[in-house]
C-alpha cells in the first residue's frame, strides 16, 4: 500500500536535493576569479544531466543491486530495464522503488559536484567530464553500497552515516584533496594572497540555497514524515546556525574583521558536519572548529591550492562529523541506532566510526590516484599556461562573465 504522505515527503526533498547543485554552481562561480566564473559554474552544473544519464544507465544497480562482496551490487538490467519501478521499496515507508530511486539519483548528483572547488582555473574539462564518469563507477556507487546497503561491509559493522556525511561529504573532500595535488598549486599562487571574488552576492544566494536544500538532504533520509524527520530540521537547523556565529566570532577576534566567505564557509561546517547523524548540537561547534584552524592555520603550511577549500570545509567538517557520530549518537532522537560512548553506548560505536571513517579515507584516496595516473595518460590533467592566464572561460569554453554587458557598454 503506497504512503501518499511519505510519497509527497520524499519527492519534495529529492527536488530540494536536485536544487543544491545549482546552488552549488553559483556558491563556487562566485568565489572564483570573474575569469574562470563560467567555467566553474559549468563544472558543476553539466554533473546534473551526466549524474542522472549515468545513475539510470547502470549507476543504481552497481550501489543498490544484488550484493557482491559487500563491496558493490550488480545486475543484468541496463537503463532499469526490467525493474518493477511502483513496486514498494519499503513497507516501513510506503514508498515505492521509483521514490527511493529518484531520491538516491539526487545524491549522485551533488556528490561529485562538491570537489569542483579544489582545481578551479587549472584543470581541462574533458578530463574533468572523464574523471566524474570514472570517479562515480568506482568510488561513489561502491561507497554507497558499502555504506547503504544491508550487505555493504561498512553497514555490516553497525557503521552510522544518516545522510551522508561519509559516502558523499569525506568522499568528496578526499577526492578534492587528492585533485588538488594532482593538478599542481595555480601558476601565481600564493597563500598569503587575498583572494579576489567574482561576486558576492552569487556566494550568499548559493549558501541560502545550499542551506535549504540541505533539508531535503537530511530531513528526506528519514523518508517518512516522523519524529526522526523532525529532529533532523531541528538539529540541521541549529547545528548550522551555531557554525555560523560561531566563525563570525572566531574572525573577529582572531582576524579582527568577519566576511562573507567566512559567514558562508561556517554555514557549511555546520550543515556538513551535522549530516552523519543529524542528532547533536555540538557537532556544529566542533565541525566548525576544526575547518577553521585547518583553512586559516594548517592550509597555508601545507601550501595546499583548493581555492574553494572542498577538503577544508566538506573533508574536514565530514571526517569530523563522522567521527563524532560515535560520541554524540543516541537512541533518545532514534531509536534504531546504538548510542554513542557519551549517551552510555561504551566505545563500541565510536571504533565503528572511526574505522569506517578511515577505511573511507584509504579506499578513496587509492582510488582517485589509480584513476588519476591512468587517466592522464589519455587526456592532460592540466590546462596550458597561456590558458591558465587568461582564464578558462575563453581558452575552455569561448565565454566570459558579463560579456553581454560589456559589449553592451561598448556600444554607447
Amino acid at each position: 500500500m503506497i504512503n501518499q504522505s511519505n510519497t509527497l515527503f520524499v519527492f519534495i526533498s529529492s527536488v530540494l536535493v536536485f536544487f543544491m547543485t545549482p546552488g552549488l554552481a553559483f556558491f563556487y562561480g562566485g568565489m572564483v576569479s570573474k575569469k574562470n566564473a563560467v567555467n566553474t559554474m559549468i563544472s558543476v552544473f553539466m554533473i546534473t544531466g551526466l549524474a542522472i544519464v549515468l545513475f539510470i544507465a547502470f549507476g543504481y544497480n552497481l550501489a543498490f543491486g544484488k550484493d557482491v562482496g559487500g563491496v558493490f551490487g550488480l545486475s543484468k538490467s541496463f537503463f532499469l530495464n526490467g525493474f518493477d519501478l511502483k513496486r514498494i521499496y519499503s513497507k516501513d515507508t510506503g514508498i515505492t522503488l521509483l521514490t527511493y530511486l529518484m531520491f538516491q539519483m539526487m545524491f549522485s548528483i551533488i556528490t561529485p559536484a562538491l570537489f569542483v572547488g579544489a582545481t578551479v582555473g587549472r584543470m581541462k574539462f574533458k578530463f574533468l567530464l572523464v574523471f566524474v564518469v570514472i570517479w562515480s563507477i568506482l568510488i561513489y556507487y561502491p561507497m554507497v553500497h558499502m555504506v547503504w546497503t544491508p550487505n555493504g561491509i561498512l553497514a555490516k559493522t553497525g557503521m552510522l552515516d544518516f545522510a551522508g556525511g561519509t559516502v558523499i561529504h569525506v568522499n568528496a573532500g578526499i577526492t578534492a584533496l587528492f585533485l588538488s595535488i594532482f593538478v599542481g598549486p595555480r601558476i601565481d599562487f600564493n597563500p598569503e594572497d587575498e583572494v579576489k571574488h567574482y561576486n558576492l552576492a552569487w556566494v550568499l544566494m548559493g549558501t541560502s540555497i545550499l542551506w535549504i536544500g540541505w533539508y531535503g538532504f537530511n530531513v528526506g533520509s528519514a523518508l517518512t514524515v516522523s519524529d526522526i524527520a523532525t529532529q533532523a530540521f531541528l538539529t540541521t537547523t541549529v547545528a548550522t546556525g551555531t557554525s555560523f556565529v560561531v566563525w563570525m566570532f572566531l574572525d573577529i577576534f582572531i582576524q579582527e574583521k568577519t566576511n562573507m566567505i567566512g559567514l558562508c564557509t561556517g554555514a557549511l561546517c555546520g550543515l556538513v558536519g551535522i549530516t552523519p547523524v543529524a542528532g547533536a548540537f555540538a557537532i556544529g561547534f566542533i565541525c566548525t572548529l576544526a575547518s577553521y584552524i585547518f583553512i586559516h592555520v594548517i592550509k597555508p603550511k601545507l601550501k595546499l591550492d583548493d581555492p574553494l577549500d572542498a577538503f577544508g570545509c566538506h573533508g574536514v567538517s565530514g571526517i569530523m562529523g563522522s567521527v563524532l557520530t560515535g560520541l554524540f549518537a543516541t537512541k533518545i532522537v532514534n531509536p534504531q541506532v546504538e548510542n554513542g560512548l557519551f549517551y552510555g553506548g561504551g566505545s563500541h560505536l565510536l571504533i565503528v566510526q572511526v574505522g569506517g571513517t578511515l577505511l573511507t579515507i584509504i579506499f578513496v584516496g587509492i582510488m582517485t590516484t589509480i584513476i588519476v595516473l591512468s587517466l592522464q595518460k589519455v587526456i592532460p590533467i592540466r590546462v596550458s599556461k597561456e590558458e591558465e592566464l587568461i582564464g578558462l572561460d575563453l581558452a575552455e569554453h569561448g565565454e566570459q562573465a558579463d560579456y553581454g554587458m560589456e559589449f553592451e557598454k561598448t556600444e554607447l
